[in-house]
């Protein structure tokens, strides 16, 4: 009987360009139909009005919120699982994925009781002065952050199919999703035939089917991959995990998830700051976002194949595969980045008019992109760069590094926005603070890749060992610190 087709990358013997194009490609196909989800929404929605983008943008800070959070079980089973693997610990690096996925269910539960309870106050947050926006907010939040556990499911699967060098089954899963949401949402939204106009809660309901969707998708993915190296087919979640693989996902996890947590409130404090411009301004700046995904979602897509790659490697004791893959990632990536930004300083109005009916808006929203495009090629490289870093164990450093520069958009927005800037004051400071981080963050990684340890991978053992176990190199404190 023939083997199964395995699905999975080889990243510690493959060459390199080739893992990492193999695996960067279908990562950063998901991200952009990820996003695609949105800009679906949006452009819909955008049918009804700024203060429907606004209502759907506000209450879309929160599920980003959400996203951040999950980044704990995320980043902490990715890393170790990836690890794990790369020291040929199969068994482990089992136990981590199932932790992951514990975990995760249980941040899904406790983030849908607080949207449920507490929407109203949340939204009023951020637009304290606009009844009918946080009112249509609030039902969005329900809805989606009372059904986060899809959510959560298929970004955590996410991150650990990609450790185990599996990339294409959460593509064909994002791709599906993609599909359900673009035909249900001017269904929804609109109302069309017997379907009654929805609006926002059309939107609502057409994201959380998607997402139910994509979840769905990849656990089928991964019990009909009969292949040997398929981990995540062993996992059983009836089992506890242990309480030490729940401190090393914890350990690496959740860095990584404070530093997206506070990215997304010091974003919330913007918004905040932004709403003093008016709705449309609110709507620029959340659509604006979804725009710049031609760049964030492809590093991102790179950040996240190097995670996976870097820390394999990391396991593996393959120093050099590791430098080499950074150079080749940064290469591309700035390549790209450079091009998108030319495409919105050069074309900013026709891009904005695809979002935006109202020539005050599209005005607010050419500006916009212009002053972000500046900055693009940095923002790429500090995705890419805490990507790698992430890989190595370092999420402390790249928390720590991230809040300091990305906290100090706030002093610097209310500064440039109280000159003859005003609104473009706060689009400056963003572009400014993404060329330090991008610096930075290129600097820091090439200081820790020269110091990483040259010494061969130790022999398997002859049984998988707990999580926690020294068998698996412990990033933080291996002789890499800056």
């Amino acid at each position: 009987m023939s083997q199964p087709k395995q699905r999975q990358i080889d990243l510690v013997n493959e060459p390199i360009g080739s893992a990492l194009v193999r695996l960067a490609v279908p990562i950063m196909a998901s991200a952009f139909l990820a996003t695609a989800y949105n800009i679906t929404d949006m452009a819909w929605i955008g049918l009804l009005g700024a203060n429907a983008v606004a209502a759907v943008g506000v209450a879309g800070m929160f599920t980003w919120l959400a996203s951040a959070i999950v980044v704990m079980a995320r980043m902490g089973g990715q890393v170790n699982m990836a690890q794990a693997l790369g020291n040929r610990h199969p068994e482990q690096a089992e136990t981590f994925a199932r932790g992951a996925l514990q975990l995760a269910t249980v941040l899904a539960m406790v983030y849908a009781a607080v949207c449920l309870i507490c929407a109203d106050a949340l939204v009023s947050i951020l637009v304290p002065d606009d009844p009918s926006v946080a009112r249509e907010a609030a039902l969005y939040l329900r809805l989606c952050g009372g059904l986060i556990l899809f959510l959560y499911i298929s970004q955590t699967l996410t991150g650990l199919l990609t450790a185990q060098g599996d990339s294409k089954t959460p593509f064909k899963a994002n791709a599906a999703g993609l599909i359900i949401n673009m035909v249900l949402d001017p269904l929804l939204i609109l109302g069309l035939g017997p379907v009654p106009q929805l609006g926002v809660l059309g939107a609502a309901i057409a994201t959380v089917f998607a997402q139910f969707i994509v979840a769905t998708l990849m656990i089928v993915g991964i019990v009909r991959d009969k292949g040997e190296a398929n981990v995540l087919r062993r996992v059983r979640l009836r089992q506890p995990a242990g309480r030490a693989c729940f401190s090393r996902i914890v350990k690496i996890g959740l860095p990584a998830a404070i530093q997206s947590a506070l990215y997304a409130i010091i974003s919330m404090v913007l918004t905040r700051m932004v709403a003093a411009w008016g709705s449309g301004a609110v709507a620029v700046q959340r659509v604006g976002g979804q725009i710049e995904s031609l760049t964030w979602c492809t590093a991102e897509g790179v950040g996240s194949a190097l995670n996976a790659f870097t820390a394999q490697n990391f396991g593996a004791r393959r120093p050099e595969r590791i430098r080499r893959g950074y150079r080749l990632a940064f290469i591309a990536v700035a390549v790209w980045a450079l091009a998108v930004s030319a495409l919105f300083i050069v074309f900013p109005e026709p891009i904005s008019s695809v979002f935006f009916h109202e020539a005050s808006v599209v005005d607010i929203s050419s500006s916009y992109l212009v002053v972000i495009g500046i900055g693009e090629a940095f923002m790429c490289i500090e995705l890419m760069t805490v990507g790698a870093l992430s890989g190595l164990g370092r999420t402390k450093l790249c928390s720590a590094i991230s809040v300091v520069l990305t906290g100090s958009r706030i002093p610097l927005a209310l500064l440039l926005s109280a000159t003859p800037l005003g609104l473009d004051g706060v689009w400056w400071a963003l572009t400014l603070t993404s060329i330090v981080k991008g610096v930075v963050f290129w600097l820091v990684f090439r200081h820790i890749a020269r110091r990483l340890p040259e010494a061969p991978a130790p022999a398997p053992a002859s049984t998988g060992a707990v999580a926690g176990s020294s068998t698996t190199p412990d990033a933080e404190s291996a002789p890499t610190a800056a």
